[in-house]
């Protein structure tokens, strides 16, 4: 049994650690929406970044690729033929004697868009047009260029 005293001060106690106030509450929402939002940022910044890295790896192997097509047949693809032509033979422009299918299909770019092939008669180019999809833009929406590399 709680002698007079004893209850008095454990009473007293009570009463001053009350617990936090609306404002603290408020003040805690707050940082912990802050800090969320911070860590979302960086977590779709790095999403971003690895689907451009992507991108860059598969642009390259499209590089090996041509080259092994190039080899074979003694041209680059036409544009008209495009990167298709790693895929099936060409039924149109040039004619590679020595064709052989080099991949099963032609991947899209992380985005999901198909990657653009130019080709000059010279020299081609491999574009991926980036997250929106669309020639230009800035940071994630940039394209990617194979002559960047």
């Amino acid at each position: 049994m709680m002698s007079k005293s004893n209850q008095k001060s454990y009473t007293q106690i009570l009463k001053t650690q009350a617990g936090m106030s609306l404002v603290e509450i408020l003040i805690a929402i707050t940082l912990l929406g802050i800090v969320g939002g911070i860590v979302v940022t960086n977590v779709v910044e790095s999403l971003e970044e690895g689907k451009q890295g992507a991108a860059k790896l598969q642009m390259q192997a499209f590089k090996t690729q041509l080259i092994d097509f190039k080899r074979r047949c003694g041209f680059f693809p036409s544009e008209d033929q495009g990167l298709e032509a790693l895929v099936e033979a060409p039924t149109s422009g040039r004619e590679c004697k020595r064709y052989r299918s080099i991949i099963e299909k032609v991947p899209l770019d992380p985005w999901d868009n198909p990657y653009v092939y130019k080709f000059d008669g010279r020299d081609y180019e491999i574009i991926s047009l980036g997250a929106d999809g669309f020639e230009g833009g800035d940071e994630f929406d940039a394209d990617l260029s194979s002559k960047d590399e």
